[in-house]
């Protein structure tokens, strides 16, 4: 009976373990300095190409001043297991300044440069000559741990966010725009857990770098791992119960006398 108990307290033990939060191994860095600081600061200029693209963290507010009819690109970091969805505001010039209607897009691109659908959201959206203001905005689909080489699944790594205006009348093109971007990410949890996982994020070899906060996981952790911890020590102690209840209690059957 004690050798059950103590092999039932172990069991117990591991899987408090395994609910406990894992810290993510990350080298030492110095000191935070001045650089450190400025790149956690929203930043107040945009890209003008995938290359240099400018790194927006989940849960800052991007702004950028530009001009009609340029392109403008951010990128910001989404890991295993996140839905993450990005939002635009472009403030037009005066409407008296304009000579028709804008219609500005939002694009998303993977680490691979493939563009992705939006779950939903208003990625086209046409402002009338007397609008002042326009929003778009594009959820993405769970970012997976692992895929198929031919799907088109969104992977962990660098995502990129494109913003123009896709028809205008030519006279405005050139006019003064302020626009903002925003990146929230939420966890999914285990329900989009998959087995497998990258060999390393899809990160951009050169150009401006950019991770989560804490590093990449890479999906290796997920609720699942608790559920089947939970499992497995459940499964253990129903064997025990079990061989103990068919066992007996050891001793031997009775013997008719004279048998």
């Amino acid at each position: 009976m004690r050798t059950v108990r103590m092999f039932t307290a172990g069991l117990l033990s591991a899987a408090a373990l395994f609910m406990l939060p894992f810290p993510v191994a990350a080298a030492d860095s110095p000191s935070p300095s001045a650089s450190a600081e400025e790149e956690t600061a929203a930043p107040t200029e945009a890209g003008t190409s995938f290359r240099t693209a400018t790194v927006v963290r989940p849960g800052q507010q991007a702004t950028a001043q530009a001009s009609t009819g340029d392109y403008l690109y951010w990128q910001f970091p989404a890991d295993a297991g996140q839905q993450a969805t990005v939002r635009a505001t472009v403030k037009l010039p005066r409407s008296e300044a304009r000579h028709g209607t804008h219609t500005w897009r939002l694009d998303v691109y993977d680490g691979l440069r493939r563009r992705q659908a939006c779950r939903y959201g208003s990625d086209v959206r046409p402002a009338p000559a007397d609008a002042s203001s326009v929003e778009l905005s594009c959820a993405l689909r769970t970012v997976r741990a692992w895929s198929e080489p031919w799907a088109d699944d969104p992977l962990p790594g660098a995502y990129y966010v494109r913003l123009t205006v896709v028809a205008a009348p030519a006279e405005d093109l050139g006019e003064p725009v302020d626009t903002t971007v925003q990146v929230t990410a939420a966890d999914s949890g285990g329900e989009s857990a998959v087995d497998g996982r990258l060999a390393a994020p899809l990160v951009p070899a050169t150009g401006r770098q950019v991770e989560p906060d804490g590093g990449w996981s890479s999906g290796w952790w997920s609720s699942r791992i608790v559920w089947t911890a939970c499992g497995a020590v459940l499964a253990a102690l129903a064997g025990i119960g079990g061989y103990r209840l068919t066992r007996g209690n050891g001793r031997p059957a009775h013997v008719p006398p004279g048998a």
